[in-house]
C-alpha cells in the first residue's frame, strides 16, 4: 500500500482524490461491520460519506467550493445517518474515515505541488514509520506490556522505538528537502498520536470480537488495521501546515 499511496500522492490531481475516495469508503464499510451494520445500513453510510468526498475532488475547487463548506457537509452527514440509522457510532464513522482524507487533500495542494508532495508524504511518512520501527523494535527488544488489556502485543519499547523512526524520518525531510522545522518537531508528539489511534482500533476489535478489521488484504487484514494511525494523525498535520495562513 505504501508503494500505491507514494505513486498517487506523486501523481496528485484527481489520481490521489479517487485512491483517497476508494480508501475512505473501504474503512467506511469495515467500520460498519464492526459495529454491527446491516449490509443495507452499510450502504446507507458510504453513500452518506461519498457526497463530502465527491466536494473533495480538485474538480471542485474550480467551483470555488470553500473547504469550510466541504467540512460542514461532512458534519451534515454524520448527522443524516444518526437520524436515519438511530446508529450514533455510524455517525462517529463518516467523521472517522471522512477527516483524514478531507486533511490530506487540503494538505496535498497546499504551495506549489513539489511542498504539497513533501508536506503530504511528511504526514503518511512518519505513520508508516512509527508502525515499522515500533512492530520491529517491539519484537526485538520486548518488555513491559503498553496496554494489554487492549492490545496484548504492543509494548513501550516498541513505542519508543516508533517515535525513533518516525522523528528521524521528519529529520531527512526537513535537511534534504525543507520539511519546515515546526513540522519536524511536531513529529514525536503525532507519532504518539498515530499509536493512540492504533489502540483505539485495537479496542474496536476487541469489544467486537474479531481480530483483524477486514480481510481485503490477505495476511494483512483490513484497511483500518492499516490507516488506523494516519486518522488522528491526518487532521492535526493538516492544522500544523495551515497554522502560518490562519495568522496572516
Amino acid at each position: 500500500m505504501i508503494g500505491v499511496a507514494t505513486v498517487a500522492l506523486v501523481l496528485g490531481g484527481v489520481v490521489f482524490w479517487l485512491f483517497a475516495v476508494v480508501v475512505a469508503l473501504l474503512m467506511m464499510s469495515e467500520w460498519s461491520t464492526l459495529h454491527g451494520a446491516d449490509v443495507r445500513t452499510r450502504r446507507l453510510a458510504q453513500f452518506s460519506l461519498s457526497v463530502p468526498l465527491a466536494l473533495m475532488a480538485p474538480a471542485s475547487l474550480l467551483l470555488v467550493v470553500h473547504d469550510f463548506f466541504t467540512l460542514g457537509l461532512l458534519v451534515g452527514a454524520a448527522f443524516f445517518v444518526v437520524i436515519v440509522t438511530r446508529k450514533p457510532q455510524l455517525a462517529l464513522g463518516i467523521l472517522y474515515c471522512g477527516l483524514p482524507v478531507f486533511a490530506l487533500m487540503v494538505i496535498r495542494r497546499q504551495h506549489d505541488g513539489y511542498e504539497g508532495i513533501i508536506f503530504t508524504l511528511w504526514a503518511l511518512s512518519l505513520v508508516w514509520a512509527c508502525d515499522i520501527g515500533a512492530y520491529f523494535t517491539g519484537r526485538t527488544l520486548g518488555g513491559p506490556k503498553l496496554a494489554p488489556v487492549i492490545s496484548p502485543n504492543k509494548t513501550w519499547s516498541g513505542l519508543i522505538g516508533g517515535v525513533t523512526l518516525a522523528s528521524l524520518v521528519a529529520a531527512l525531510l526537513h535537511f534534504q528537502y525543507g520539511l519546515p522545522l515546526r513540522l519536524t518537531l511536531a513529529t514525536p508528539a503525532l507519532a504518539v498520536l498515530a499509536q493512540g489511534g492504533d489502540l483505539y482500533e485495537s479496542w474496536l476489535k476487541r469489544r467486537a470480537g474479531v481480530k483483524d478489521s477486514g480481510h481485503i488484504l490477505p495476511g494483512h487484514g483490513g484497511i483500518l488495521d492499516r490507516l488506523d494511525g494516519l486518522v488522528p494523525v491526518a487532521p492535526v498535520a493538516a492544522f500544523l501546515v495551515l497554522l502560518p495562513h490562519l495568522y496572516r
